[in-house]
């Protein structure tokens, strides 16, 4: 049992891609509950930083570089002189196992995988695939005795990225258009839906809609970013090439989004940004987006979607054979549970 009084130092461990740590921020209302006066610390890696650093409840970050021993080592004695009280290791891998368990911090959780377990004298949950990435990380407070009724997901941003924003839409549209993100980014080449069918969709919600559409892109995702505005063609807006900060301050002035399960599908969702997600290889109940307000969609009826692969052996069919119609009802459904009026 934790004695909430004597924690004055917490150190949260998730490391792994923007989406994932972003799942991970579900803890950060929770935590100011139960710790009211506690440094929340957290260790993740460089890609991370700029979603972390403008977020009021973290004291500090530590960067963990995976290709560099020296700092592997630095970190180790970075960890032991904070002499943290309470280690959360949300990642729990070998070598954050060890982090934890050289850090002789008092309470120390972690999952309980074979191998890690003797870093850990706090257990999380063993059924990983039992919850949604961001449920799981409250599954683990509250097995800890940790309060975990909050759900809210964070995300920093700077005055100086929504000014960008701001900006970037005072010169482009009106205070009355509607607009609609779209997001070609996806990580693996199997969760990309096809350009076209990007297109597809971006034409009909400025059909119905009276919408104009702006697509938000990051690193590798320039080529179809381009084609998706080549075949929309009109009432289509390329955004500038940005950092994910400035990306994720765009995608919060918009209306909706729409996008493959991705880093930015959960910036959004952290944004508060209502979201539709298309899926195809993997389970969004998993991780899909997190919260009421969002909705995702997939081709039920094929006997190879939730393949988990890497790149797809057959045609992309999962995306390219998705009706439209299906999206467009699941939009619709978006739109009216967040009283988004269509113009």
């Amino acid at each position: 049992m934790i004695k909430k009084e004597k924690v004055k130092k917490i150190l949260i461990i998730k490391l792994r891609g923007i989406g994932d740590v972003i799942l991970s921020t579900v803890v950060f209302d929770n935590l100011r509950n139960d710790f009211p006066s506690a440094e929340i610390h957290f260790l993740t890696e460089p890609p991370s930083y700029p979603a972390l650093v403008k977020i009021d409840f973290i004291t500090s970050i530590l960067l963990f570089k995976k290709d560099s021993f020296l700092n592997g080592i630095g970190l180790i004695f970075k960890v032991m002189a904070n002499r943290y009280d309470l280690i959360l290791d949300f990642y729990s891998n070998p070598r954050t196992a060890l982090i934890s368990f050289l850090s002789f911090s008092k309470y120390r959780a972690g999952f309980p995988y074979r191998g890690r377990s003797y870093a850990y004298n706090l257990k999380g949950p063993i059924e990983r695939d039992k919850f949604h990435a961001a449920q799981l990380h409250l599954e683990f407070l509250k097995l800890i005795n940790i309060s975990n009724n909050k759900n809210t997901l964070h995300f920093g941003l700077s005055e100086d990225d929504t000014r960008f924003a701001d900006e970037y839409f005072s010169q482009n549209f009106s205070s009355n258009d509607f607009i609609i993100g779209l997001s070609p980014s996806g990580g693996w080449n199997s969760k990309k839906c096809d350009p076209i069918k990007f297109a597809e969709i971006g034409n009909s919600v400025i059909k119905n809609y009276n919408a104009k559409i702006l697509v938000v892109w990051g690193p590798g995702d320039k080529k179809e970013a381009e084609e998706i505005i080549h075949l929309i063609n009109h009432n289509a807006f390329l955004a500038p090439i940005t950092d994910i900060t400035k990306m994720a301050a765009l995608i919060k002035k918009c209306k909706a989004l729409i996008a493959n399960d991705s880093g930015p599908m959960h910036i959004s969702t952290a944004v508060k940004t209502p979201t539709l997600a298309l899926h195809g290889p993997t389970n969004p109940n998993l991780q899909g987006p997190f919260g009421e307000s969002h909705e995702w969609i997939r081709h039920e009826k094929l006997d190879c979607i939730e393949c988990n692969l890497l790149d797809c052996p057959k045609k992309h069919e999962c995306f390219l054979e998705l009706p439209i119609e299906s999206i467009m009802n699941k939009f619709e459904i978006l739109l009216r549970k967040n009283n988004l009026k269509e113009k």
